[in-house]
């Protein structure tokens, strides 16, 4: 299904024009208008699906195995010496268009530090509880 006011629907459908960079009968990958690095790409599903809990098993058994492709092939011509994948869901989570996409970000050595958290700490009965919770949710 596609959502017809959804602009990542109209880019990965080709009705918006888009720098790709590949293109299949499930997604299109374009290069982000406001890159975090250079070859920062977005891979966007041709259907549309608001965030990671709406992705359908057949998208998700395909989009893992893409990022790693587009990444394969931006350190093979870039010359970065890495990549993240990231994927954000929900407006807190930064998710600031609602259709399921997945960032790959080049990174080189020596470049902007990204992607980065400072490890908590957390006692063994705190994560017991929250392992407990989580799985709750089932």
């Amino acid at each position: 299904m596609r959502d017809e006011n959804c602009i990542f629907c109209r880019i990965a459908n080709g009705e918006i024009p888009s720098a790709t960079v590949y293109e299949d009968e499930w997604f299109r990958v374009i290069l982000d208008m406001g890159p975090a690095s250079k070859g920062h790409a977005l891979i966007l599903p041709k259907e549309h699906f608001k965030d990671v809990c709406d992705l359908d098993e057949v998208y998700a058994s395909k989009v893992l195995l893409l990022g790693g492709r587009i990444g394969s092939a931006m350190k093979k011509t870039l010359g970065c010496t890495g990549f993240n994948l990231v994927q954000n869901n929900g407006e807190s989570a930064g998710q600031t268009v609602f259709h399921f996409h997945l960032h790959v970000i080049p990174r080189y050595e020596d470049g902007e530090v990204m992607v980065a958290w400072r490890p908590g700490h957390a006692e063994a009965e705190e994560l017991k509880e929250i392992a407990k919770q989580i799985k709750a949710g089932l």
